[in-house]
This record gives structure tokens, C-alpha cells and sequence, in this order.
């Protein structure tokens, strides 16, 4: 897992390699260190993950403003509410 600063309000959080539950837990607690309005760009290649961190943004109200999928990895840009 790797979580870092890209630029101002821009961070990535790498979960690659991890499974379920894991993968939203590290996206949720990267959510709880930004500020809001900030972009987190999730990377992770478990495709089961992506349900488990839709539900979690739509319950907390933060946005998926874009969903990438290439080669089996996938990245989900997420802007906190």
C-alpha cells in the first residue's frame, strides 16, 4: 500500500496486490486524511474491490468522478465530500 501527495488536493493511494476487505479500508482511511473537494486516485487490480468501495462512497457521499479499467488494473479518481 502506498498513499502520497501528487499535487495541491491530488493524492494517490496504490492497493495493488491487496483483496477484499482491504483495498476500501486503505480507501477510506486516505479519505478520512484529505480535505474536501480533494481527489484521491485509487489504483487497485481486484475487480470485487470496486463494488465494495462504490457502496462506501455512496453511503459517505463522496464522488467517483472517474472510473479507469485497462489491462485488468483499475483507477478510480474520488473527490471527498
Amino acid at each position: 500500500m502506498k498513499f502520497e501527495k501528487k499535487a495541491d488536493g491530488v493524492f494517490v493511494l496504490d492497493v495493488g496486490g491487496y483483496v477484499c476487505p482491504h483495498p476500501q479500508i486503505y480507501t477510506k482511511k486516505a479519505l478520512e486524511k484529505v480535505n474536501t473537494g480533494d481527489i484521491i486516485e485509487v489504483l487497485f487490480d481486484n475487480p470485487s474491490s470496486g463494488e465494495s468501495i462504490a457502496t462506501m462512497c455512496e453511503n459517505n457521499g463522496d464522488e467517483i468522478v472517474e472510473r479507469i479499467q485497462e489491462s485488468g488494473k483499475f483507477q478510480w479518481n474520488i473527490r471527498k465530500a
